[in-house]
């Protein structure tokens, strides 16, 4: 998805698990939602890696 958003080209390297890391990786809103009401503002990846780029790319430098 950053490939084609970012029109760049780079390599993908994949690599064994390191000692420590976990098996799987479930990112979920529900515990937010329920305690603090929190609703997430984009829910696609697309939506979410092309915002966070075109932020980076409108600050270069950071905040």
């Amino acid at each position: 998805e950053v490939k084609n958003i970012s029109g760049s080209d780079f390599p993908v390297v994949e690599s064994a698990k390191r000692k420590g890391d976990p098996s799987v990786l479930i990112a979920s809103a529900e515990k937010a939602n329920k305690t603090l009401g929190w609703q997430p503002k984009h829910s696609s990846l697309e939506t979410i890696v092309r915002t966070a780029y075109e932020w980076h790319k409108s600050h270069p430098d950071g905040y």
